[in-house]
């Protein structure tokens, strides 16, 4: 069993934290691994990760310890995630992307570029009994759903979960590449599509989680057998105070969406270190895309490492602070690494076909006719041949696995339409005090105009029947 790999990165001071605070820091390094935070009230905290990166570090260096190990994984087939975590405007992109994964100063390439390069040198310097692919897919949450970046159609991809694959985006575009320029060029026009914005504290917001997906086959000539790794790069969407980012209307809604979906993850982190040893427990993967994407690598089959983008400056304490606890949480999580391989379908000794479309389209539907009526299932079946669409499930518990995330889904939308009550009948409610206290003081004014009234009209008698007294001396 092994830990991800945490560590911290803080980006140097920005022209407005320096005309605000001057070159005041919140952080005194002590080592390449240790420093003290020192938080809004002055309290000081002392934190250790695998490694901290300061304001003077390099890309480079982020790379060689972060990810080159995870990198040589992949070429072996063993999976990997790389995932940037922080505040908006922390330097989560700058560290993933650089200026730009195409064309920028060597010294500024970002993780991107560099795995890229360093995917295909790997498999340069393999043997030559073993065969290579790569293969690309990028997609990004965005408000709760999965949207292709190489194809903008697909955009509510569904993810399955396969005994032999993992977690799957079903559907998602896969490209295949020969070369880094190549790829580089392919995942620059997924970045061009991707959802951004502008808000007080960064030009440039990413308004969706962004993840980057390789995929690693190689075939090994000896023994006829297919190994793949799986290399998954994930550029987390900031957590956002609205206070600070000046958010308003469809920008708002956004970050609520991106701090409930970080939230989430929060959640799974805690279940994953706080649960008893050999006992039990459940980890709420289903609640959000962003948990069950990267269930994987949370506890599961890969090396995942961590890197924690922080502003260094003291107005932006409370946000460094909360993002340095999440990464103690999860350097503690333990992961299982295996290596998948599988028989090559050429290697199989009688020679039998791989099973045809339609006898995918029947394992289904056989499946299905236990669970719903005859008229669904030939309804389904009408949708397969005009569609053209393909799920082979592989096992029941695939199957299942396709049913609970209708199930998680639909309690999801059900929770939120709770939630939206729940705010309505509140909203009602304050309405109807306003409404009660207006009627109060309706009903206050119209007694003393009554009471008013009354006086004026026994004053009204008084005089008259004074003035009535002295009419019979005239």
């Amino acid at each position: 069993m092994s830990s991800i790999t945490a560590c911290v990165r803080f980006r140097p001071l920005s022209s407005r934290e320096r005309r605000d605070h001057g070159d005041s820091v919140c952080i005194h390094c002590v080592d390449s691994q240790t420093f003290v935070f020192k938080d809004e009230k002055e309290e000081e905290f002392t934190f250790s990760f695998d490694k901290v990166f300061y304001e003077n570090s390099e890309q480079a260096q982020v790379y060689e310890y972060l990810a080159l190990p995870i990198v040589k994984d992949a070429v072996d087939g063993i999976n990997g995630t790389i995932i940037t975590y922080g505040q908006t405007g922390a330097g989560k992109t700058y560290s993933m992307e650089g200026p730009s994964i195409i064309v920028c100063d060597e010294q500024k390439r970002g993780l991107v570029p560099r795995v890229v390069d360093g995917l295909f040198d790997g498999i340069k310097s393999s043997e030559g009994t073993v065969k290579y692919s790569i293969k690309l897919s990028m997609v990004e949450i965005y408000m709760e759903k999965v949207r292709d970046l190489f194809d903008l159609s697909k955009d509510n991809i569904q993810i399955k979960e396969s005994k032999a694959q993992g977690m799957v985006l079903n559907g998602v575009t896969e490209i295949s590449v020969s070369d880094p320029a190549e790829a580089l060029q392919t995942l620059s026009s997924g970045i061009a599509n991707r959802t951004v914005g502008e808000t007080q504290m960064n030009m440039s917001s990413s308004r969706s989680h962004c993840i980057y997906l390789f995929t690693v086959q190689q075939e090994l000539k000896k023994d006829n057998r297919l190994k793949t790794g799986k290399l998954i790069l994930v550029d987390l969407a900031g957590s956002e105070k609205a206070e600070k980012t000046g958010a308003e209307g469809k920008v708002l809604e956004e970050a609520k969406t991106i701090n409930k979906s970080l939230s989430a993850l929060g959640n799974v982190i805690n279940a994953l270190t706080c649960g008893s040893p050999g006992k039990a427990y459940h980890i709420p993967y289903r609640d959000s895309k962003l948990t069950r994407l990267l269930q994987d690598a949370l506890g599961g089959n890969s090396r995942t490492a961590l890197l924690c983008c922080c502003s260094p400056s003291p107005s932006n304490a409370s946000e460094s602070l909360s993002t340095l606890r999440f990464g103690m949480r999860a350097k503690h999580i333990k992961m299982s690494l295996h290596a998948k391989s599988s028989e090559d379908k050429y290697a199989k000794k009688d020679g039998s076909p791989s099973s045809s479309k339609n006898q995918a389209c029947e394992r289904i539907l056989d499946q299905l006719r236990d669970r719903f009526d005859v008229e669904d299932v030939v309804l389904l079946e009408e949708l397969f041949r005009l569609s053209g669409i393909l799920y082979d499930p592989g096992s029941p518990e695939d199957l299942d696995s396709a049913f609970e995330d209708v199930t998680s889904q639909t309690i999801i939308q059900l929770q939120h339409m709770v939630e939206e009550l729940v705010s309505t009948v509140e909203e009602l409610k304050n309405e109807n005090i306003t409404l009660k206290d207006r009627l109060a003081a309706g009903e206050r004014s119209d007694t003393q105009r009554k009471d008013a009234g009354g006086h004026t009209s026994s004053l009204l008698h008084r005089v008259s029947g004074t003035l009535g007294s002295f009419l019979p001396w005239f």
